[in-house]
């Protein structure tokens, strides 16, 4: 390690006995500085980095974390499950500690054995958690043989939120999304693998799992879709400048109940409902990743996130339930359909590639 002295001649009485503390300073520090016991040099902040979604780790919160733990952290932000695979699977730059991901994604990380397992222990705000929500070997696709890979933190239903003075009696049907007479005020999720659940579930099929000869007329359908909306959003804060914008009539709500509280706290009057076909559903969970070189303090992060301080903060400020408190009531009207929990997809490839022909305009005869 290099060490620059900086010489400095200062005039009048005591300058020599200045020269000899500064000599005696070199002493003391040269075996600091080569020892690395130099404090600018060897306490530098651990840096976090962490793959999120939008609400989850807002600035005040994460500067608690690393005030308390002298870390720094980094958000990284993504609007989709495609936005996510790419950059978890990019090999360039230091990669990610931490993801947050639907259980889907996350049984998908752990067959790819892209995630490192817990250490539960040492997370013990779990002891927090509603009894469902700590029988983790019962949530599908977080855990594989003894190892626990991801730990539960917010969840919602994809209702259809609808504009009350355009839409007086709750929509019943997702068909609702294909009327025509809505065309140019619906908005839809841009995602591939919700995308094409969607269109299964109009057409009554399983929504996970398509059959081959399926995807062409599901892609005709989802065709049909792109052309009565008037755009597919990413962002819950997209969605709601699209829907006061345009005099949205309805939407399907991706991200559920936090858009319902959006739309609302804007003042619009909206409301919500799971159709007769039901909701997907998803459940976001923290992991950590193989690629971590911060386990221990991706750990604590975890566990931070189920303080009850920081999880009602979600609540309160996303409108997203947590998993120490039971939610209230599904707010707005009375789901008609049952709640659907992701499932891995039969071929989130194929889903990926039809899905950007469908949004770069291809005709239905083209499927």
């Amino acid at each position: 390690m290099a060490v620059t002295l900086r010489h400095q001649a200062v005039g009048g009485a005591g300058t020599s006995a200045q020269h000899m503390l500064r000599r005696r300073d070199v002493a003391v520090l040269l075996p600091l500085v080569a020892t690395g016991l130099w404090p600018t040099a060897a306490h530098a902040a651990p840096v976090l980095r962490v793959l999120s979604w939008p609400g989850y780790a807002d600035p005040d919160i994460v500067a608690v974390f690393e005030k308390r733990h002298g870390a720094k952290v980094e958000i990284t932000t993504v609007a989709s499950d495609d936005v996510l695979r790419a950059k978890l699977a990019n090999p360039q730059g230091a990669g990610f500690d931490l993801v947050a991901a639907n259980t889907a994604e996350i049984a998908r990380l752990v067959a790819r054995r892209l995630l490192a397992p817990l250490p539960v222990h040492n997370i013990p705000n779990t002891e927090r958690q509603l009894p469902r929500f700590r029988q983790l070997h019962a949530i599908a696709g977080i855990a594989q043989g003894s190892d626990v890979y991801a730990m539960p933190y917010t969840y919602s239903e994809m209702g259809l939120i609808y504009d009350r003075q355009q839409i007086t009696t709750p929509p019943a049907s997702i068909a609702v999304l294909w009327d025509p007479r809505w065309r140019g005020r619906v908005l839809a999720f841009d995602g591939s693998s919700h995308g094409f659940s969607l269109a299964a579930m109009y057409r009554g099929m399983a929504p996970f799992h398509i059959p081959a000869a399926q995807f062409g007329p599901l892609a005709r359908d989802l065709v049909a879709l792109r052309r009565n909306v008037r755009s597919f959003y990413s962002l819950p804060e997209e969605s709601l400048e699209l829907f006061r914008k345009h005099r949205i009539a309805v939407m399907h709500a991706n991200y559920g109940q936090q858009q319902l509280k959006q739309l609302r706290d804007a003042g619009l009057d909206v409301g919500y409902v799971v159709p007769r076909e039901g909701a997907l559903a998803w459940l976001d969970c923290w992991a950590i990743t193989r690629r971590s070189t911060q386990v221990a303090l991706a750990t604590d992060w975890i566990n931070y996130m189920l303080d009850p301080s920081v999880s009602r903060e979600l609540t309160r400020r996303q409108g997203l339930a947590n998993t120490l408190e039971e939610p209230p009531a599904l707010s707005g009207d009375a789901p008609a359909g049952a709640i659907v929990w992701l499932e891995p997809v039969e071929d989130e490839a194929r889903r990926a590639q039809l899905w950007q022909r469908i949004l770069s305009g291809d005709r239905p005869n083209r499927f």
